[in-house]
C-alpha cells in the first residue's frame, strides 16, 4: 500500500511521476537520455545496468521493468538478463559489460567505492571514457529512482507479463510522453 494517495491504476514509478507531473517530465527526460539517447552502448546494455542496481537495491518494481526492457532489446533476452543478474561472474556478456556492471555495483554502495582499478579494469576491456560515465550515472540515478519508488511504496506488480506489456510501450515510444 502506498504511503501516500496514488492512482492505483498506475504501476510505479509512473504513478509518481503522475502525481508531480513537474518533477516527473525531467526524471522521464533523464531516463530518456541516459537509455535511448546517443550512445556506443546499445540500449538493452544500458536496460541492463539499470536492472543490475535495482536488483542490488532491492527495487523489484524497477528490477523488473528494466529486466523485461533489457530482454526485449537484448540477443538472448530473458536468458541473458536473469543469467546477468543472478552471477555477473558467468553471465553471458562481453568482458567489457561485466567490467562496467562492476562499476555500477560500486556505485551502488558509494561512489567514493570505485576505485582507479575498477576504471582501469573497464578500459582494459575496450570500454570508453563516455562509456564509464554512462555506467556511473545511470546506476546513480537509479539509485534515485529505487528509492523513490520503494521510500513511497508505489504499487509493484508480480505478474512477468505485466512488465513485458510496459517494455512492449518503452521500446516503442520511450520514457517522455
Amino acid at each position: 500500500m502506498p504511503h501516500i494517495d496514488l492512482d492505483q491504476n498506475i504501476p510505479g514509478i509512473r504513478a509518481l511521476f503522475a502525481y508531480r507531473p513537474d518533477t516527473g517530465r525531467p526524471l522521464q527526460e533523464l531516463a530518456e537520455a541516459l537509455l535511448r539517447g546517443e550512445s556506443t552502448l546499445e540500449r538493452g546494455e544500458r536496460e541492463l545496468i539499470a536492472a543490475y542496481v535495482s536488483r542490488l537495491n532491492e527495487c523489484n518494481f524497477c528490477c523488473w521493468s528494466h529486466s523485461a526492457f533489457a530482454a526485449r532489446q537484448l540477443e538472448g533476452g530473458y536468458d541473458v538478463v536473469d543469467a546477468t543478474l543472478a552471477d555477473l561472474d558467468t553471465a553471458p556478456v562481453s568482458p567489457k559489460m561485466k567490467a562496467l556492471l562492476r562499476i555500477a555495483a560500486k556505485v551502488q554502495q558509494s561512489g567514493l567505492a570505485v576505485t582507479d582499478e575498477d576504471i582501469a579494469a573497464a578500459r582494459a576491456e575496450g570500454a570508453t571514457d563516455r562509456e564509464i560515465h554512462d555506467a556511473v550515472l545511470i546506476a546513480a540515478a537509479f539509485c534515485m529512482y529505487n528509492r523513490y519508488v520503494d521510500g513511497l511504496r508505489a504499487a509493484t506488480p508480480t505478474d512477468r507479463a505485466a512488465y513485458d506489456a510496459m517494455a512492449d510501450l518503452i521500446v516503442t515510444a520511450g520514457y517522455v510522453r
